[in-house]
């Protein structure tokens, strides 16, 4: 029985000033006319019924995520206290999908991805889900690399174990934290390395015995999650308990360390949004390179993002710029410094300047 729980729980800060604390990226909408939560409930609709979606989200934006995606019953909206990174997440999902359904299969998919040819990522996840339901172990993505990306950790192909629905089923061999520019060209040639897609499936059963095994202050802090579902006053008694969960990643705390683990090559088109830049990639481009939205002008100026929320946004004799308007805040960079959109935040944070955060 596969379930689906879409992680939505991040803050977008990277996506300053259209990205906010109770707006963050996933309910957006960046690169579509809808917000990109929305785009991955669409994507996966198709293969599960409503009541076998699950989002993960803040419990500041449980009522925006509920409005966004009215098909879902209530309860499938899981909000979090306060995040403590994707390993507490896993095992909320986990805990609420073993009330339900004792062998739930669970796929973990981030909100914010971008994804082509969508039948073959349903064929995958379908094909990842036969692998854990028979085999067992844990199930990682992996996406053939078109370049030598610097800002996304890798996997390490093993053996193939098998091919499923015509996909490749490998062992995974091992994590790769995010190399320099030399590092990822080596990786590029060797053909064995995949950038790590963070889109995860497994048994929820089985991820709960591989968090007791390598994260026992972690489970400990699971059961106290699953009994706190069971009350009535189940909201107070997760703000109690969820701020003293160990705070580690899915990928450090528990697939590097597992019994089984599995990864299956990806090709289809896919990007995480990860940045303002990564827009440019999905909108279309004038014939300088530039990609804009909303009230643009731009004359003689070349490979520039330009969006506007409102006002009129005018470049002239400029490159490689992110420039982007909202009603209240400006923001312009290069865009080699994009990533520095949450060192600006966290400026605004020191200035108390909350009316623009």
């Amino acid at each position: 029985m596969l379930h689906v729980v879409i992680m939505a729980g991040g803050s977008g800060t990277r996506f300053w000033p259209v990205s906010r604390q109770l707006r963050p990226k996933q309910l957006v909408a960046l690169a579509a006319d809808c917000p990109i939560l929305r785009l991955t409930f669409e994507r996966i609709a198709p293969l599960v019924s409503a009541d076998r979606i699950w989002v993960v989200t803040t419990r500041d934006t449980a009522d925006a995520t509920r409005d966004l995606l009215p098909e879902l019953p209530k309860g499938n909206v899981l909000a979090e206290p306060e995040g403590r990174d994707t390993a507490a997440c896993a095992g909320f999902a986990a805990q609420a999908l073993l009330r339900h359904d004792a062998d739930a299969v669970c796929a973990m998919l981030p909100s914010d991805h971008i994804i082509g040819e969508q039948d073959r990522f349903r064929t995958a996840l379908l094909a990842a889900a036969e692998v854990v339901s028979s085999d067992g172990g844990l199930l990682t993505f992996g996406v053939q690399p078109t370049r030598a990306e610097t800002g996304y950790g890798y996997l390490k192909l093993g053996d193939q174990h098998r091919i499923v629905d015509g996909w490749r089923v490998h062992d995974l061999a091992r994590f790769v934290e995010k190399p320099d520019v030399e590092t990822a060209h080596g990786y590029l040639q060797d053909g064995s390395f995949l950038w790590n897609s963070g889109m995860f499936v497994w048994r929820a059963e089985e991820f709960i015995h591989e968090v007791r095994r390598q994260l026992p202050k972690l489970a400990d802090g699971l059961d106290r999650v699953a009994d706190a579902l069971e009350r009535a006053d189940s909201e107070a008694a997760l703000a109690e308990i969820y701020p003293t969960l160990a705070r580690t990643s899915v990928d450090y705390g528990v697939m590097e360390g597992a019994e089984r683990c599995w990864t299956i090559p990806v090709d289809f088109p896919w990007s995480d949004v990860g940045a303002w830049p990564a827009l440019a990639d999905l909108l279309p481009l004038d014939s300088e390179g530039n990609a804009t939205r909303g009230r643009v002008v731009v004359l003689g100026a070349d490979r520039n993002l330009v969006i506007s929320e409102g006002p009129v946004v005018a470049l002239a004799g400029v490159q490689d710029l992110v420039v982007v308007a909202t009603g209240d805040a400006v923001l312009v960079l290069p865009a080699e410094e994009a990533q520095r959109v949450k060192d600006i935040v966290a400026e605004l944070e020191e200035r108390g300047w909350h009316d623009v955060l």
